[in-house]
Parts: structure tokens; sequence; C-alpha cells
């Protein structure tokens, strides 16, 4: 889709408008007193819409009024590439600079803005929110957050989607699923690092501390039947009531975390596409699920549906729990 055909007087609402048929409403605002012009290219690989964009100065825009007029759809992730030119993204009330070369996540489930100061071109990855398996707190942390060539995930995630964009358009189905189950993965990590940066970047109490290295734990023994609050309090040297004592503070008992977090992984699991995809009892006992009928009980309180629904795409309303 490109603008150069359109009137001058129209370009700008053309290319907005086929933004917000392709990725989500977004409402475009040109940043130069000359005609506008741009053009958009996508494909899908599997849940995963890729998007390259190429255009003049313009301020792109999800309001809030935008995101209400659609209620039940399906909460995206989205990941902005700078090629060429610099992005400035504001969310949360947090303003992100990205050079050329760089990259920074978006929730597009709440209200956020890119500006985009001089002629530009940027990579644009949106997939559904659920297939990432992360709290949306913890997605709420790493948003709007800059990630450079040699920042963290940085050596890895950008060459990986470098490669995605550029060569996008000639793999097959079976093959374009596998690559937006890597990048889903890939983004995972990539949450979890810019949290745990975020956390070390705030007051570090020895209470603090413990929390994250109980989390961890808790994280690294999911597939675990006996995972519990008496052996996690065994593993750290501490009482079980002084454990439940540290958890106070969290929003969240560990129970409760320990079945929300397997309940995540399972949807995250549950909501990749395969020819040779494991049966939805298999996915539940490896996440630590002894118990099939308490599994479907769990699952469908949390996430509206039943396993096998969430499976066939019949849960694209639903989220996961923060």
């Amino acid at each position: 889709m490109t603008t150069t055909s359109v009137p001058d007087g129209e370009k700008a609402a053309y290319l907005g408008g086929a933004l917000s048929r392709t990725l989500v409403p977004l409402e475009l605002r040109p940043l130069t007193g000359r005609p506008f012009d741009g053009q958009l290219v996508s494909h899908r690989l599997g849940h995963v819409r890729l998007s390259t964009l190429e255009a003049d100065a313009a301020r792109f825009s999800r309001t809030a009024a935008l995101i209400a007029r659609a209620p039940r759809s399906e909460p995206q992730v989205g990941v902005g590439v700078q090629v060429s030119g610099r992005a400035v993204l504001v969310q949360d009330g947090r303003r992100a600079e990205v050079a050329a070369g760089g990259l920074v996540l978006y929730d597009t489930a709440r209200p956020y803005a890119f500006d985009y100061p001089e002629r530009f071109r940027t990579h644009l990855f949106h997939l559904p929110r659920r297939l990432l398996g992360v709290p949306e707190q913890d997605l709420r942390r790493a948003s709007a957050t800059a990630v450079g060539p040699a920042d963290g995930c940085g050596p890895v995630l950008l060459p990986f989607l470098d490669g995605l964009a550029a060569s996008a358009h000639s793999y097959p189905v079976p093959v374009g699923d596998r690559l937006a189950g890597s990048l889903a993965d890939l983004l995972s990590a990539l949450v979890a690092q810019l949290t745990l940066t975020r956390a070390a970047d705030g007051p570090d109490t020895p209470n603090a501390q413990l929390v994250r290295r109980v989390r961890w734990y808790i994280d690294r023994h999911l597939g675990d039947p006996e995972l519990a609050p008496e052996p996690i309090a065994q593993a750290h040297h501490i009482s079980v009531r002084y454990l439940h004592r540290l958890f106070e503070g969290e929003g969240v008992t560990v129970g409760k975390l320990i079945q929300r977090r397997r309940l995540e992984e399972c949807a995250r699991e549950l909501a990749r596409r395969g020819r040779t995809a494991p049966t939805v009892s298999a996915v539940a006992q490896r996440w630590g699920f002894v118990n099939p009928a308490h599994f479907s009980r769990a699952f469908r309180a949390a996430y509206g549906v039943p396993p096998r629904d969430w499976r066939a795409g019949r849960g694209a309303g639903a989220d996961l729990p923060g």
C-alpha cells in the first residue's frame, strides 16, 4: 500500500486507514507542512503480523477512545524495530527514544503514541499477548523501554527480527508458524530481562531480593507437581509463615502464584500452532498439573474457555491474568 497515486490531501488519511486495518486502529498526524508520503508492506507468519512502514515525519496515536471502540478485541504486543530515522514512544508515562538499529516494546491494550520527527523506516511486529505467557504487570514494566544492539537481549533479538522482516514473504505456512513461536519465546525473554532490570533499578532491600529469588525458584520448578510453599521455604532456609509474609505485599499468595504461572505457560503452549502439537493433558502434566479435571476447571476460571477451545483459537478475547 502506497500513497503515490493518492491525492495530496488524502495521503495521510489513506495511510492511517491502512495501518488501522492492518494492525490496530490508530490516528495519524503528519509533522511536516509538505504533502505527506508513505508506504506499508505487510505479511503474516502464524499469529504474527509483520509490517514495514516507511513515511515522512508523523505522529501515530492509539488513544483511549480508539481502544474503547473495540473492547473485546484481543490484546496485542507490539515491537517496533527502527531501521532508519528516530522514533519516540510514550506509554504509561514513560518516554523511550529509539535510534536506528534499536527496538521498543509496547502494548496495544493501553494508549500510546509514536513520534517520528523525520522520514523513517520501521518494522512493526504484532502478536497476541497471550502467546508470550507473561503477566500484564511484567509487560507494563517492560513497555516503553528502548533496547539497542548491545543491550540485554538486543544482540540476539535484533538480528532475528531483521532477518525475519527481510524473508517473511518466502516461508510456507508450517515454517511461518514455527518462526512465530520462536519470536514469542524471544519476546518473553525480553520482557523477563527488562522486568528484572527495572526491579534492580528500584529499592533493593533484602526482602525484595528474597522475593525475586523465590519467584525465580518457582519458575524453574513449575513442572514439579510437588512444588508448594513448604519445599520453597525449605529451599530458602525460611519458615512457611515468613514466606507468606514476604508475599503479603505482592498481591498474590505463593500458592496462587504457582498456579497462575503454570496456567500462563499452559496457555502459551496451547496457543501455538503446529502439526505435531502435544495433547492438552500432556501440556498440563509438563507444567505440574496431575489432575486433568482440576486443570480444566482452573484454566476455564482463568481464561473463560476450556483448554481445548483455547487451543482451537476460540479464546481470542481472553487474556492472561495480571
